[in-house]
């Protein structure tokens, strides 16, 4: 019996997948039977995590495409050769974002639209170019990797808290629009995860006393945490399931 959870045949496309949590995320998206595609604004780290993926799953199942999601011309281009080259995009994952950390009567007008543009337009660039191909087939997951901060605030990260929220309802609107043609979009909305990006964090006591004090799990996230709910939201098991953000966080939007 085939599981619903299988991606065996399926093309996902995840951005922002060269390092990180979009690099767990694709590995579990091709540890579930899915043949990836990787994308990064930096060829020389994109092709060296291409390499090292295609070594354990064949070069045959890991492709990677190097593209700007913020570049409406160079998506559209990337898109159409992953569907000519790799096969028809069933996937899509918005993984990629940036984090700048000051506060907002500080933070430049130039670096709150650059984090705007990386965690909110380029989802929506993406999308809808990857969804104009989904459409006629009447078939295609999106998933958008919202945060915590897409319910919560913290001081210091204003342009991320306020792209994650708006991340939510562009899920929701991508709903309305496109569930009725059989494409199922929803978020996964991580809480604090330990990768070697938020090292820093993890290093600091006071902010990691903070986090074990704050989740009711008592933990950090790992990238492993996150990598179920994204196979199962890309998978058959999920499909009526449309417009929701699933909070993988320990628990810690849910407590005062």
């Amino acid at each position: 019996m085939t599981s619903a959870f299988d991606l065996t045949g399926k093309v996902a496309l995840v951005t922002g997948s060269s390092r990180g949590i979009g690099l767990g995320i694709a590995t579990g998206l091709a540890d579930a039977g899915a043949t990836i595609v990787l994308n990064g604004v930096d060829p020389v780290r994109l092709e060296a995590t291409r390499a090292t993926l295609a070594d354990r799953f064949g070069d045959d199942r890991v492709a990677a495409r190097a593209f700007d999601i913020v570049d409406e011309d160079a998506v559209a281009r990337a898109v159409a050769s992953i569907e000519s080259e790799v096969g028809a995009i069933d996937i899509l994952v918005n993984n990629a974002g940036v984090q700048h950390r000051e506060p907002l009567v500080e933070v430049s007008l130039d670096n709150w639209r650059r984090v705007l543009d990386t965690n909110l337009t380029g989802a929506f660039v993406v999308g809808r170019q990857v969804a104009g191909r989904m459409l006629p087939r009447h078939a295609g997951k999106i998933i958008n990797i919202c945060s915590v901060q897409t319910d919560l605030a913290r001081p210091t990260i204003g342009p991320y808290t306020a792209a994650k929220g708006a991340l939510r309802n562009l899920t929701r609107v991508m709903t309305a629009e496109w569930a009725a043609e059989g494409l199922q979009i929803n978020g996964i909305a991580p809480g604090y995860i330990h990768t070697e990006m938020t090292q820093n964090l993890v290093d600091d006591d006071e902010f990691n006393s903070w986090i074990l004090g704050r989740a009711p799990a008592r933990r950090w996230g790992t990238v492993a945490d996150v990598v179920g709910p994204t196979v199962w939201l890309a998978s058959s098991a999920s499909d009526y399931v449309n417009g929701q953000v699933v909070f993988v966080d320990g628990g810690m939007t849910v407590v005062v």
